[in-house]
């Protein structure tokens, strides 16, 4: 038999953020941002979700995201250890306010111009593709002080003001686009997401709505202007992902699945298919904000339809429509999805649930769903790790982890024929936790060198996931079965 292996022209690779690695956050001309505010510790997802207003740095607040890892200053030598990992393709955003501190400025930032130019010479002479998330939460505060945040229209605007700058100074180095990481996450965090701050009383569900419309509206025209300025070039949407399954065969918790899961849907639907889907019209129409489609955007969906869809998948969900039985069962861990535990399943130490076979799940339901190549972007284990006496990392649980997430994925290229891009782990270096805040939940398969209190050498380290990694990419994924 012929051996299972993923394409060879698979895009391997990693995945980071700026506002979780660059640090450098107040350096050389950048502009503050809304996830430059947000703190680590017991008030995190409150200002993530907008019930608790921030919009400065506070006393006596933790930000662990000002310094990060330092990817400003050691990104020559990150990159080479991910060429020497065999990297094909490395993730990474650009913060919006390094290029126009302001949100909307005229003239740009040359040193931040400057440096992403330099990070993506320093891939492409190991010859590893850019794939560049245009926005990942990152809201210009000035924006959010002036606006609002992305519940005014005006921020469309100002969002394509900045797509043209950076579309083109790197036309020539970048190929491969994504518009907003996570979409859907502004339901959810509608701060970290949107920058939005939701005042006493105000009809938060038409706040949430009427910043999605303006998201969608500036990723289908950023997908127009990208085709125009840069031809041959391929953008696609970004969505956290991972099926609902009902919790029982009660017809109501399927439906509550079902419902749960168009949550994400909503958006990938839009910019995958160019219109708003008729449950959604319907949605809106029930929460009395259908008012919010102007004259002429039905026209500017359709006109800026997406290349191929990414995703995040690092868990299933469970659900059910009884509330005795959501109380009861409800999964602890990860604070942005309710859920019920699924027995089925083994949980991370932070309590978020593992499920390979989900992976394969989700990514047949989007390929059904929208015929369109699929990327995974994000994937990975948030653990803690040991640095022993001799200075080695033994992280078998992410290696496993990953392992088995990858089975999960062959088999949905090999056995069912999905169309998929890549894979880039996230995140493949340590970095800043965006749910927690936290250093100690590490992702990577390169140590840094700092704790929760910000104390460290940032020494990188290879992990033992670091030459398992190398040897999948070497291998396109054979290594899998060893």
């Amino acid at each position: 038999m012929a051996r299972k292996i993923f394409p060879s022209d698979f895009l391997w690779g990693g995945a980071t953020a700026a506002n979780q690695c660059e640090g450098a956050y107040a350096s050389d001309g950048r502009g503050l941002s809304n996830v430059d505010t947000i703190p680590a510790g017991p008030d995190r997802m409150k200002v993530s979700r907008g019930e608790l207003e921030m919009l400065s740095p506070q006393p006596g607040y933790t930000y662990p995201s000002h310094e990060a890892i330092d990817f400003y200053h050691h990104y020559k030598d990150d990159i080479a250890l991910f060429a020497e990992m065999g990297f094909k393709c490395f993730r990474l955003s650009i913060s919006w306010t390094r290029i126009l501190p302001n949100g909307d400025d005229d003239t740009p930032n040359e040193e931040g111009l400057a440096f992403y130019q330099s990070v993506f010479e320093e891939c492409r002479k190991y010859g590893i593709e850019p794939l560049v998330t245009i926005d990942h939460f990152d809201t210009p505060m000035a924006l959010i002080k002036r606006y609002g945040g992305w519940r005014d229209r005006r921020m469309i605007e100002a969002f394509l003001k900045y797509c043209r700058v950076i579309f083109s100074r790197y036309k020539s180095l970048v190929k491969y686009w994504i518009t907003f990481n996570e979409i859907n996450m502004l339901l959810h965090m509608s701060y970290m997401g949107a920058g939005i701050c939701f005042s006493e009383g105000e009809d938060k569900e038409r706040v949430k709505y009427t910043a999605a419309h303006h998201e969608l509206l500036a990723s289908a025209q950023a997908v127009k202007l990208a085709h125009e300025m840069m031809p041959g070039c391929m953008v696609g949407c970004m969505l956290a992902a991972g099926q609902f399954y009902p919790y029982t065969c009660n017809p109501a918790d399927i439906q509550d699945s079902i419902e749960k899961d168009r949550d994400n849907y909503f958006f990938t639907d839009i910019q995958a298919r160019g219109e708003y889907p008729v449950w959604a019209l319907k949605r809106m129409e029930r929460a009395g904000i259908s008012d919010l489609i102007a004259e002429g955007d039905a026209e500017v969906l359709r006109q800026g339809t997406v290349d191929f869809v990414s995703f995040s998948y690092y868990c299933s969900r469970c659900t059910t429509a009884d509330p005795e039985i959501f109380a009861k069962h409800q999964r602890p861990g990860n604070a942005v999805f309710r859920a019920v535990e699924n027995p089925y399943l083994k949980h991370t130490e932070w309590g978020w649930q593992i499920d390979p076979l989900g992976l394969r799940i989700t990514a047949n339901s989007l390929y059904d769903r929208y015929q369109k190549p699929l990327f995974v972007v994000e994937n990975g284990l948030g653990a803690n790790d040991t640095v022993e006496p001799d200075g080695s990392i033994h992280d078998s649980y992410r290696i496993e982890y990953l392992r088995q997430h990858l089975l999960a994925l062959r088999d949905a290229i090999n056995e069912d024929g999905i169309p998929v891009i890549g894979f880039t782990a996230w995140g493949c270096i340590d970095l800043v936790s965006a749910s927690s805040g936290e250093m100690r939940k590490r992702y990577g398969m390169i140590y840094v060198d700092k704790d929760d209190s910000g104390q460290g050498t940032l020494r990188r380290i290879r992990k033992d996931s670091f030459y398992w990694y190398k040897g999948v990419i070497e291998s396109d994924g054979a290594s899998l079965d060893e």
